[in-house]
C-alpha cells in the first residue's frame, strides 16, 4: 500500500473516532496526536500494512487512554507490544489482557515474589540465560521474555490458553489467574480477527 495522504489519515481517523463507541471516544484526536500516531505508524514493522497498523493502534491507543495517558507511551509499548507478540506468535490483545492482570500497565511493577515489569517476569530468567545485565523493567526486554514464556506455555499446553495462563502465573491447577486474563481480554482489549 502506498503512502497514505493526510486528508486520508484524517478521514480514518475520523471514521474510526465516530465508530468507536466501545473504546468510547467522544471527539476527534488532537493534531499532535494524528502526528504521533503517523510517526509510530512508520515504525511500525510487524504490521501487514500501514493501514492496519494505523487502524490497531488508533483502537488500542483509544483503549488504553485511561491507564497511561501521554500518547507517545502508549503508542511507544502498543507498537512494542505488537512486535513482540507477534514475533512469539500470540495476539498482542491478548498480551495487553495479560498486562492489565499482571501489572495494570506499570513497567516498575513488582510481585511479592519478585516478579518484574509489565509482563511480571521472574529474574532467575536473566541467570538461566545467561544475561544478567538485562533490565526487566525495560518495556521491549520484559515484553520479549513474557511473550517468549507465554507462548511456551501455549505451545506446551497444546492452545489451551487456560492452562498456559495458569502455568505463566505459577498457579496450574487453578482457574482464578487464567479467568481474569480472559475476562479482561473479552471486555476490554479483544478485537476480532
Amino acid at each position: 500500500m502506498g503512502r497514505l495522504t493526510p486528508l486520508l489519515v484524517a478521514g480514518l481517523l475520523s471514521l474510526l473516532c465516530a465508530g468507536a463507541s466501545q473504546a468510547s471516544v467522544r471527539q476527534a484526536p488532537e493534531p499532535e496526536l494524528r502526528q504521533l500516531l503517523q510517526s509510530t505508524v512508520a515504525q511500525a514493522d510487524s504490521f501487514g500494512d500501514r493501514f492496519d497498523a494505523e487502524v490497531w493502534l488508533l483502537d488500542m491507543s483509544t483503549r488504553l487512554r485511561r491507564y497511561i495517558p501521554d500518547a507517545e507511551q502508549r503508542l511507544e509499548l502498543l507498537r512494542l507490544v505488537h512486535r513482540e507478540a507477534t514475533q512469539a506468535q500470540l495476539r498482542p490483545d491478548l498480551v495487553i489482557a495479560l498486562i492489565h492482570a499482571e501489572s495494570g500497565f506499570d513497567r516498575f511493577a513488582i510481585s511479592s515474589v519478585g516478579a518484574q515489569g509489565m509482563m511480571q517476569v521472574m529474574p532467575f530468567w536473566k541467570a538461566e540465560l545467561g544475561r544478567p545485565q538485562d533490565n526487566l523493567t525495560d518495556n521491549a526486554t520484559n515484553l520479549r521474555y513474557g511473550c517468549t514464556i507465554l507462548s511456551y506455555y501455549l505451545k506446551k499446553e497444546r492452545g489451551d490458553l487456560n492452562r498456559a495462563l495458569a502455568r505463566y502465573n505459577g498457579s496450574l491447577g487453578k482457574n482464578t489467574y487464567s479467568a481474569r486474563v480472559v475476562g479482561y481480554w473479552q471486555d476490554y482489549w479483544f478485537v476480532k480477527p
